[in-house]
Formats: C-alpha cells, structure tokens, sequence
C-alpha cells in the first residue's frame, strides 16, 4: 500500500526557531540510534516513521555507525525514505554524523577531514542522497586541529553534501571556539547536540549560555536517561530493560536504589501534572527557550506517542521547578 501522509500532520506539533537561523526544528524530533539497524524488525520502524511524520516529526537524526551493524539505520532509513516519502523530501530534515569508530585504519574514526568526507560520501550513498541538511562532528578529536575539523565541515556545506553544519558533545569552551572559526569560515554552526537530561546536566554548566550568545540551537540526546526517567524502573530492573543487559550505555551499577528513590519522587510531580514521567522529562527540557528540540527514540509506535503528549504541557510553576531541583541535587 502507497503510504500517505496524515493531512493534519502540522496541526498539532510545535516548531522553533534554530538559534538564530532560518530553520525550524519541531520540538520533538526522532532519533535513529537504537531500533533502525539490520537486527531490528523493519515492518515496525517503517510504522514508528510513519506516525513521526503524521505527527508533525520532520526530522530524523542519523549517524555513520548507527546500527547495529553500523550504516544499517541509514540503509533502512534510505530505504524507507525511496518507497514512502520520496515525494515529502523537502518537508523534512535529515541530519547524519561522523566522529566515532566506522571503518579500520587510520582514516576510520575522530575529525580528520580526510574522515569527515570520505564518511558522508558512505552516507549519502546509504540512504541515497544528493545532500544531508544537517552534517555534525560527533565528538571533539584531541588530536586535529580544530580549524581542521571545521574547514571540513566548511567544504562539506560548499561541496553542496550538507546545507548545515553541527557540532555534538563538545563542552562549552571547545563548542565556543568551533562556533567562532566556522564563522571566520562563513559556515556559521547551526546546532549543537549534547547529552542532556534531569539526570545528566553538564550542559548547564556553560554551555547553554555559549549557544545562546552564539545564536546556535540545542537539541538534548538521551533525554529520558536511556530509559530511566521513564515509569520502566519504578520498581527496580525489569527483565526486558536495558540495564538489564550486559551490553549497552546504560549499566546496573547506575541503577542505584537512591537512583529509584529519584525516579519515584520525580513520577509523583508528574502525575500531579497529569503527565507520565517520561512527559515530564521532556518538558522540563523544552521550557528553556534555548532548546530547540529534544530528540527522542521509539522502539515502538506507543512510546512515540505516548512521548509527544509532554507538548500538552511544557510550562512549570516556580514552585515545581523547585521541588524537581530539590529532587535532583
């Protein structure tokens, strides 16, 4: 069946403004780290991008090595992308990355431009594409210069590969620095994506002000803690989670008993606010204007849905914000 797209799709969902560029980002976008890959079911990812969209989603984030295996997101997303929304390509935003570990060798990882090319080059041919509208750096590299990073993600914008250029996880003096050479360059930085959450808040430790001085958006990954500001650990570690796995980012040792205290505390805010805990995580983001979007992922289409509801509500009272600071220190 030929999909097509809900008619009401921009009916309900909020968009802002990207620091102070010409782009808006919805205030909710879909993030393809886990879920995508070669291992994942693709009748139920091809529904969860299906009910994005609907939704008013027009961006879907990527990088190189999402998978797993790496490249398999982009692959299926591209896939996707030919049979379903050939025809809704200038309706949505598509951004990839390069930084970490993708190929052996030398050439393979960090922010050579040798790598930062040669990398979009694999994924364009992935998900087979002409260009990307947003292409990051993954993480900052100790090694090479930052002029040489940015000069690359400079070229990749004139070369036509990418119409926007982003940076991710760097703290606030690097980020700062970066800003200022790709607008030396005349490529100024879109974007900026860190970990961001209740539970994770080092962003606020200079970086925020960075961005905001700069006229850069923000757009917080992992910010439901891979999982934990959701009601899934309530009542400890379930079978099925993620800290139950011996693989992944998110471990037991981090799922402490003080953690849940955390978690239970936080959840009764919520539901005061009538929302769940995963809403409310979002929300608290998205009351910083200097947050553009927040990205999300699914590996389901209830959670997807479940998670757009925190647009219902995306205000708190003075005295809220305190009783969640009093929770989080």
């Amino acid at each position: 069946m030929t999909y097509l797209p809900s008619p009401d799709r921009y009916k309900n969902m909020i968009y802002r403004r990207c620091g102070r560029s010409g782009i808006k980002l919805p205030a909710v976008s879909l993030g393809l780290w886990h879920n995508f890959g070669g291992v994942d079911v693709a009748e139920n990812f091809r529904k969860i991008l299906h009910l994005a969209f609907d939704s008013g989603i027009t961006h879907f984030d990527l990088a190189n090595n999402y998978g797993p295996p790496p490249g398999s997101a982009e692959e299926n997303f591209g896939r996707i992308l030919k049979e379903d929304f050939k025809a809704y390509r200038d309706e949505i935003i598509i951004s990839s990355k390069a930084g970490y570990t993708m190929w052996d060798g030398p050439y393979g990882d960090w922010g050579s431009k040798k790598y930062l090319v040669s990398s979009l080059d694999q994924s364009l041919q992935r998900m087979g594409l002409e260009y990307v509208d947003i292409f990051y750096h993954h993480r900052p590299d100790p090694e090479t210069p930052l002029e040489e990073t940015m000069g690359a993600l400079d070229l990749i914008v004139r070369q036509g590969k990418a119409l926007y250029a982003g940076i991710s996880n760097y703290p606030a003096a690097e980020a700062d620095k970066a800003i200022s050479i790709l607008k030396k360059l005349g490529t100024p930085c879109l974007i900026h994506q860190p970990k961001y959450s209740m539970f994770e808040r080092w962003a606020e430790g200079g970086l925020l002000d960075v961005l905001e001085k700069d006229g850069v958006g923000c757009i917080p990954f992992s910010p439901l803690a891979q999982g934990l500001l959701t009601d899934k650990y309530l009542h400890g570690i379930p079978e099925d989670s993620r800290a139950a796995k011996s693989t992944g980012f998110l471990q037991k040792s981090q799922v402490t008993d003080d953690r849940i205290g955390q978690i239970k505390r936080l959840n009764d805010i919520a539901l005061q606010r009538g929302q769940t805990l995963a809403q409310m995580a979002l929300s608290w983001l998205l009351k910083d204007e200097r947050v553009t979007s927040v990205l999300i992922g699914a590996s389901k289409p209830a959670q997807l849905t479940d998670s757009l509801k925190c647009l219902d509500n995306i205000k708190f009272s003075a005295e809220e914000l305190a009783k969640i600071e009093g929770i989080l220190k």
